[in-house]
């Protein structure tokens, strides 16, 4: 007896009827194995014809459905709730943000005392072991939050794996941030707090029911996410906006109330508690938050600007967008060897073997890089010495480079001359400071300003070499890593390296505005922007984390010209990943390609990409025919006719999903017979709390349950009223809908399944998220027509269904 849920084609008077299928069956019917041969879509940057590997893995995935379903025993389920005023909701939202920033507290305290615990445990040679961990997990969030349901991403294990990985990777000296880490983290707690319930910690909160659906579960994964950027750069605004702008598919103004909401919490958590804490150590003055400590590369001296500024800002726009898109197809070219040599191994505790390997391996390279190359450069003295403030940030960076000068530097002496002003011989190695701390001190050095000296080209140029390679080697591999950190850094020490340039070509004496810090913060966003394609929470994100107003102009500007150069090469990053992953993920405007065209959907129609021949149920449906059904098709879903008159044509009336099918045949007590049809008692109708399951509890019950309603002659003469638990108001078109507000439709609303429909409210076909996959449209708006050849007008086509 195959499994309820198994990939099974359906024969039914001798053609395969794919039906509704929301795993493999909907995603490779009438598809070649290979790829169009008159479809050119090398050509398409957005869009290309997948393996048979890439199809499968692409199957595997089902469609989340954010809109609950509106029947007759949910509205009964309504009636009796209590009206709220939504007050459990923000104070969720709140715990999720103090939860989200403490977490992020945590995080950097422990990264902080693990780097110390490092130099304090060696002095010429790095021995420190990163054990292995899950990636970053942004790219599966982000395809959640789309609709995409990506199975074991927001469980307790995923939640201490990732946290205990990312804290020893950046600890461990990889070239890598707990950015990406930090979002998935926040997104679980979304998650967790929002269900409260937890199958591996047995754990259920009744009071909490009214949060477990799917959009509901959406909306508090957002503003986890949301928070947990606010958290890691102590950016609320900017945690809000990178939510909006990246993370999240589905958008409103009460929602945003809310996410604004918790990230302020979450960031006044993490600012309150590090106000006094650093690396667990208490250092008085709790609650006052100086600015050197919450700013995190918080620039002194803000310079006054020039409009000749904007010419090298453009020229680092154009070069992150450059570097941004070679760093993309690096890494995703890196990514798929790394997918591949991975898949050769079939045994499953040697794979992860190999991963952990992998891990070790850039672990020992990234150390090598950082301690054997410095030892190329000589000591430089430090041109300018902040003053020591024992409470500033400043004797912070002072410190660090009296740890990184025993590299091959003379220990510094500081003399008080009879002015009482100080002077200190120190040195230091600049290719130490820059590869061997972490990255958000280097990148503390480079945004000072006013330091035109204080790195050479030689060694900004070989940290820049090895942090682009083996941040692009690093991202992807079995450890849980962010990258914004290493893309800012990458931008720095460019950035700063054309504001040297400048100073060589024009001088100091020209204008304050020629600075190399100044220009590295500009070429950081412009980097950042070249990889991510981020734009408006890029430029909130790096006023937030610089405080440097002054200079916003210059990288709004740089990181336009990013984004859209890096545009014309490939996608961002976090889309290419997407793709990369096989994860079912929707543009907010579809991109598809044809002979090398550009197609504009609004001419094509619903009718194109449906699938047709529709298996369909009626209000009574016999029990053997149900168990048959689902054991013969893997389909998630299915649309309900009824006949108002007998003498009339079935009509649309709605849809009811496979899992809702399950729990009805797995209670016997509400089967009816024919004869109970006319009788006065009342049927028995299961309530909405029964019938809104994630899941079967157990699969393996409901597959013999089934083979027994399929083979027992008994079951032939029993049926179950569907009437009470359809979705009445599931979303349907006209088979001539433009196919290009279709997807808009199906897209903004978060559909799982699109009925199509002709003239007479028939069903004549059905759409799902797999159908509105570029590649799909490709393949099947190719085999249709060409743009210039669209549908016949509206009155044909009414003549043609009439």
């Amino acid at each position: 007896m195959p499994s309820v849920l198994s990939c099974k084609r359906c024969a039914v008077d001798g053609k395969e009827q794919m039906l509704l299928a929301e795993e493999r069956p909907d995603l490779i019917e009438s598809l070649d194995p290979g790829c169009n041969a008159n479809n050119n879509s090398r050509s398409c940057s957005r869009s290309a014809c997948l393996r048979e590997e890439e199809r499968e893995r692409l199957s595997i995935h089902e469609s989340l459905d954010y809109l609950t379903s509106h029947s007759k025993v949910y509205k009964k389920w309504l009636q009796g709730q209590t009206y709220r005023m939504d007050w459990d909701r923000w104070l969720l939202m709140g715990l999720i943000g103090i939860i989200v920033g403490t977490l992020g507290f945590l995080i950097h305290q422990i990264i902080d005392y693990l780097i110390k615990l490092k130099w304090e445990l060696v002095e010429n040679y790095i021995q420190f072991f990163c054990p292995t961990g899950a990636p970053s997990g942004l790219p599966e969030v982000i395809g959640f939050l789309n609709g995409a349901s990506i199975q074991h991403i927001f469980n307790i294990k995923t939640f201490g794996g990732t946290f205990l990985s990312c804290v020893l990777a950046v600890a461990s000296g990889l070239f890598c941030g707990p950015e990406g880490p930090m979002i998935h983290l926040g997104a679980i707690i979304g998650y967790g707090l929002s269900q409260f319930k937890s199958e591996i910690l047995g754990i259920h909160l009744p009071s909490l029911t009214r949060f477990w659906n799917s959009a509901d579960k959406r909306n508090f994964i957002t503003a986890g996410a949301g928070a947990g950027i606010a958290s890691v750069f102590h950016a609320p605004v900017g945690g809000l906006l990178f939510t909006l702008e990246e993370v999240a598919s589905f958008w409103d103004i009460k929602l945003a109330w809310q996410t604004f909401f918790c990230c302020m919490m979450a960031a006044f958590t993490t600012d309150l508690l590090s106000s006094s804490l650093s690396g667990f150590v208490y250092r008085g003055q709790f609650g006052f938050f100086k600015a050197e400590k919450r700013i995190l590369f918080w620039v002194k001296n803000l310079l006054d600007m020039s409009v000749l500024a904007f010419v090298p800002a453009i020229f680092l726009g154009i070069l992150g967008g450059l570097l941004g898109a070679l760093f993309v197809f690096l890494n995703i070219k890196i990514n798929k060897l790394r997918m591949w040599f991975f898949s050769t191994i079939p045994k499953t505790s040697l794979r992860k073997t190999a991963k952990l390997l992998e891990a070790v391996l850039i672990l020992v390279l990234t150390i090598t890089a950082t301690v054997y190359v410095p030892y190329f450069f000589h000591c430089t003295p430090v041109k300018i010495l902040p003053m020591f403030d024992l409470t500033s940030k400043s004797e912070n960076i002072s410190h660090a480079m009296w740890q990184i000068s025993e590299y091959n530097c003379p220990p510094a002496t500081l003399h008080i001359r009879p002015d009482l002003t100080k002077n200190s011989n120190q040195t230091f190695n600049e290719a130490a400071a820059l590869l061997a701390e972490s990255g958000m001190r280097g990148i503390m050095y480079l945004f000072r300003r006013g330091t035109h000296e204080e790195f050479g080209y030689a060694s900004l140029f070989t940290a820049l070499v090895f942090y682009f390679l083996l941040s692009c080697l690093t991202a992807g591999s079995a450890v849980a890593s962010g990258l914004v950190i290493p893309m800012l850094y990458i931008g720095a020490l460019y950035g700063r390296i054309v504001g040297l340039i400048l100073v060589s070509i024009l001088g100091v004496q020209y204008g304050a505005w020629i600075d190399p810090g100044l220009f590295a913060a500009v070429g950081a966003a412009s980097f950042f922007s070249g990889v991510s394609r981020l734009t408006i929470s890029l430029t909130v994100i790096m006023v937030e984390i610089t405080n440097d107003v002054q200079s916003l102009l210059l990288i709004m500007l740089a990181v336009m010209v990013a984004k859209m150069v890096g545009d014309w090469f490939n996608m961002s990053l976090y889309s290419s990943l997407l793709k990369l992953k096989c994860i079912p993920y929707l543009d907010v405007e579809p991109f598809v390609c044809h002979r090398k065209n550009w197609l504009n959907l609004e001419l094509f129609a619903a009718r194109d990409v449906m699938k047709p021949h529709v298996k369909v149920l009626r209000l009574k449906e016999n029990i053997a025919f149900l168990a048959q059904l689902l054991t013969n098709t893997s389909h998630s879903g299915f649309p309900v006719v009824y006949k108002s008159k007998p003498d009339q044509a079935e009509v649309f009336l709605g849809t009811i999903t496979r899992l809702e099918l399950c729990v009805l045949l797995e209670n016997e007590a509400i089967f009816e017979t024919e004869a109970m049809e006319g009788s006065h008692s009342s049927p028995i109708i299961l309530p909405y709390q029964k019938i809104r399951v994630e899941k079967l509890h157990d699969q393996q019950w409901m597959t013999v349950l089934l083979g027994r309603y399929s083979t027992d002659p008994q079951y032939q003469q029993l049926f179950i009223n569907l009437e009470p638990y359809i979705n009445k108001s599931a979303v349907s078109v006209q088979a001539n809908f433009s196919l290009q507000r279709t997807y808009v439709i199906f897209r903004s609303l978060g559909l799982r399944h699109l009925t199509v429909v002709n003239l007479q409210n028939q069903v004549v076909g059905i759409i799902t998220r797999k159908d509105l996959m570029s590649f799909q449209l490709e393949e099947k708006l190719g085999l249709q027509r060409t743009p210039q050849q669209p549908h016949s007008d509206e009155e044909s086509l009414i003549q043609e269904e009439i």
